[in-house]
């Protein structure tokens, strides 16, 4: 598809620009602020529930969802959509279940959860391949997509726009820790959020409203219960393995906890993942919708096969943009856009730092200062950004396809951590020697089955013998990962010595009123977070139950 760029005007400019420089501003604010390590890597554990639930939900919406949600909307209608409902269920479980455990274990990562509750190999494995995922997936992919959006729709050059985005937010995310983060993600939410229901508005009026809409697509685009065997979105695989994938996500993956980490109580804690939860109800109608309005308004602009399908579904949202906006709203949605990338970027930098920092260079100086942790957690922030600049030469290799390749790579390591959690807080027998073998199988089943895929798209398929491995749908090989790494993890604990009650305490269902006893990774880590309140708890209780029959209405009206 050929389409010319928009010509800014400008009032777009100018928008454009006053955003970066509130970014900055709040950025370096909060720079002043951070002393200790406490400060820089979780914002003083003072963050109230709005900028908690602000910044899950800005964190995990990057550039790649209003390529990839879109493009989904526009080739196969509502369905990917679950995914994001399904995050509203997990976070949930975030707030109630594993929330708790967090904050009285007093932890700064998950990695050191993971090592408290089984042993040292487990938090290396963890953060080893949470660093390399953050590198070769998360940076790589949101730089990719945001840098493909904003040429096609701006006519910026690729590479250009690549290194601006990687500085601009390493600037404030090295300046201001945690803190600058979470407090610009404030900002960025409600940009990404207004600039994306603007233009959905404006294209549903386009099109001449909702109904208008669903009779100009095909009826299954908006019903999203799929048979079994459909290639992309089986139910089975959906409500079954859909879970493991955001159980890892939204509930172990260090850049999503450190924020629930931040909370000055349990309560606000609880409160920030149910508003996150609310806020991702939107993508299925601000990012997936509009996919399906520009294939209802502009279907003779995308490449389509022999049998109608669209082949080019990446193109959906500039086409919107180019299409629809006037002068002064184009610059606002790619502000939107600016604020989705540098906000899921800036989390990237600041996890990563983290883990660096306190998973490893914290083991190996373990006298280290507070202000050395600090300048150690700028250093390592500030190589993330150079490796994210090392990504540029590269980006123009990564094609939509392989994009969908690294998005499914989360389907291939997310079973045996999830397993790992999950079963660890609910079963005290089992051992560091069960999951440290249960994380290893897991790999190696993860990377059997990816290293299949890339030689069968290449042109190798696999013998008879391990077809299945590559043909099977990637949520239920997620769903096979789970059990196989489950077995492994209790066959393997049970076959060895029980872990000793005391080391459980705290960190298990049933050691949970037990006194734990550590040594804080930090002077500035000695905390204790205060009980949710019962003014706390009854609204966490009333908008629980809200978000939950919210999510399960919207699955029945569109099933």
């Amino acid at each position: 598809m050929n389409q010319a760029t928009a010509n800014l005007a400008g009032i777009d400019i100018a928008i454009i620009v006053a955003y970066f420089l509130l970014i900055f501003c709040i950025g370096f604010y909060f720079a002043r602020r951070g002393r200790t390590s406490t400060d820089y890597f979780l914002a003083s554990r003072n963050v109230g529930w709005f900028a908690i639930g602000a910044s899950l939900f800005v964190s995990n919406i990057s550039t790649e969802h209003f390529i990839g949600l879109s493009g989904s909307g526009a080739s196969t209608g509502l369905a990917v959509g679950h995914f994001e409902w399904w995050a509203c269920l997990i976070l949930l479980i975030l707030g109630w279940v594993f929330v708790p455990f967090y904050l009285r274990s007093n932890v700064f990562t998950m990695p050191e959860f993971l090592e408290r509750r089984f042993s040292r190999s487990c938090a290396v494995y963890l953060a080893s391949i949470s660093i390399i995922a953050y590198i070769f997936t998360k940076i790589s992919v949101q730089l990719y997509a945001a840098s493909v959006v904003l040429e096609r729709v701006a006519g910026w050059p690729l590479w250009k726009t690549a290194i601006v985005l990687v500085i601009a937010t390493g600037v404030y995310t090295i300046a201001g820790g945690l803190a600058a983060v979470i407090y610009t993600d404030m900002v960025q939410t409600m940009i990404l959020i207004t600039g994306a229901v603007i233009l959905t508005i404006i294209g549903l009026h386009r099109v001449g409203g909702f109904e208008a809409l669903r009779a100009a697509v095909p009826p299954d685009y908006f019903h999203m219960i799929k048979p079994p065997s459909d290639a992309a979105f089986p139910w089975t695989g959906i409500f079954f393995g859909a879970p493991i994938l955001g159980i890892w996500y939204w509930c172990t993956d260090q850049v999503i906890v450190q924020r629930v980490l931040s909370a000055r109580d349990e309560g606000h804690a609880k409160a920030g993942t149910i508003f996150a939860g609310f806020l991702k109800i939107l993508p299925v109608f601000i990012l997936v919708l509009p996919g399906i309005i520009a294939i209802a308004l502009f279907r003779d602009l995308f490449n389509l096969g022999p049998n109608g399908e669209v082949l080019n579904p990446d193109a959906a949202y500039p086409t919107l943009i180019l299409n629809l906006l006037p002068a002064g709203l184009v610059g606002l949605v790619l502000a939107a856009l600016l604020a989705a990338v540098m906000g899921a970027m800036a989390s990237v930098f600041n996890s990563a730092s983290t883990l660096v920092t306190l998973d490893f260079y914290k083991k190996i100086r373990p006298d280290a200062s507070e202000a050395r942790l600090v300048n150690m957690g700028r250093i390592a922030t500030a190589v993330m950004v150079l490796l994210g600049l090392l990504w540029v030469p590269f980006i123009h290799l990564i094609s939509s396809q392989l994009y969908i390749y690294l998005q499914s790579v989360q389907a291939y390591i997310s079973p045996p951590i999830a397993a790992c959690f999950v079963f660890g807080i609910l079963w005290p027998r089992l051992n560091a020697q069960g999951a440290i073998t249960s994380l290893l199988t897991g790999f190696v089943l993860g990377a059997t089955r990816f290293v299949l895929e890339l030689r069968a798209k290449g042109g190798n398929p696999p013998s008879p013998t391990l077809a299945w491995l590559v043909d099977m749908n990637f949520l239920h090989y997620a769903i096979f990962m789970f059990v196989v790494c489950s077995l492994v993890l209790i066959v393997v604990s049970l076959m060895t010595l029980a872990p000793e009650r005391k080391k459980l305490a705290g960190l298990t269902f049933a050691t949970v009123d037990e006194k734990m006893d550590f040594v804080p990774i930090t002077p500035s880590a000695q905390y204790k977070p205060a009980a949710e309140t019962a003014r706390e708890h009854r609204l966490n209780v009333v908008f629980s139950w809200a978000l939950l029959l919210t999510v399960i209405g919207l699955w029945i009206y569109f099933r």
